[in-house]
């Protein structure tokens, strides 16, 4: 039998093996932490999956008695913040709270990666999901996604979108691509700074998590034109679905999860992963994702290292069916 524990301060992990007579603690590993643990973040400060980071790396300093230290590495579609964790020592003091873009949509859209996302990492827990909305700035003459698409139809090359990251990218083309539009990327290191130069008039429209882009929304600065979840938001109950708005059956949310290092110690990713997911499943936890427009998704490493498996090749398809070039 195997039994894990959780001290009142940091982890201690002990192995207990039956030996024919008898059962005791055979190999103990040190606790952890002793000391602090950085959280990579592949985004700016702002964004959901920001956020969520601060909000599980506050929880987990509060649990272990170690401070959590999230460090934003944003930039090249998650490379930066990619390479960092995988040169990192895998004894759990680097750990990498991601969206799905550089463990997903990457490897779909990119010929070549400077990281494996699936064997430079170890994956620890699947945290929350966030919808995603398309938005214009206020001044804008589109009111809907069909009229903003049939723009783009009649003038191929006018308009211009801004794009935080691969997923939102893949998004906006597979629209694009369903409404026979051609339109201009413009990068940006996330939603936050993609959103701003929106409400500035920068960029026609663009796409991004929508606890970072409610405020813009709320203060009259954006215009929320469609959800790409498969049903509409409580927040937004008057916004209909991108499926409802000339794009049947398109689909596609953004997703958080923890992974670390390849080669983490199992005993180690264990304890760790049973702790996140106790407080993924806390009722305050689900009251605070809330909050920020995000629903809570826990899930272990054997859950979500086949549920990363299953959405690459979801996003590889999406991207042959939609004749979507790679980069």
């Amino acid at each position: 039998m195997n039994s894990r524990q959780w001290k009142a301060g940091p982890l201690c992990i002990v192995a207990a093996v039956s030996m024919g007579m008898q059962v005791g603690a055979v190999a103990a590993e040190p606790d952890y932490p002793t000391r602090p643990v950085r959280v990579i973040v592949a985004m700016p400060p702002g964004g959901g999956l920001d956020a969520t980071a601060r909000y599980v790396a506050k929880e987990l300093s509060e649990k272990l008695k170690q401070p959590f230290i999230v460090e934003n590495r944003p930039g090249a579609n998650g490379f930066i913040a990619a390479k960092t964790v995988a040169a990192a020592q895998p004894d759990g003091y680097t750990l990498w709270m991601s969206s799905n873009s550089p463990m997903v949509t990457n490897a779909a859209v990119f010929r070549s990666l400077a990281y494996d996302p699936v064997h430079d990492f170890t994956p620890i827990a699947r945290l929350v999901r966030l919808p995603l909305v398309i938005a214009v700035p206020a001044s804008s003459p589109y009111t809907t996604l069909e009229s903003l698409m049939a723009a783009g139809r009649a003038s191929p090359g006018k308009l211009n979108y801004g794009s935080g990251s691969a997923t939102y990218q893949l998004v906006l083309e597979l629209i694009h691509e369903r409404n026979r539009v051609k339109a201009n990327a413009v990068p940006y290191k996330g939603t936050v700074p993609a959103m701003t130069d929106l409400a500035a008039g920068n960029v026609d429209y663009s796409v991004g998590e929508i606890n970072a882009v409610m405020p813009l929304a709320r203060g009259g600065k954006v215009r929320v034109l469609a959800v790409t979840s498969g049903q509409r938001l409580k927040e937004l109950p008057d916004v209909p679905t991108v499926a409802e708005s000339g794009a049947p059956g398109l689909e596609i949310d953004g997703w958080i999860a923890l992974y670390g290092p390849a080669k983490m110690p199992p005993k180690l990713v264990a304890a760790l992963s049973e702790t996140v997911d106790g407080i993924m499943r806390r009722p305050s936890t689900a009251a605070s994702i809330g909050a920020m427009s995000g629903v809570v998704y826990p899930a272990g490493p054997e859950v979500l290292k086949a549920f990363q498996a299953s959405e690459t090749e979801r996003a590889k398809r999406i991207v042959q069916s939609a004749n979507i070039p790679r980069e």
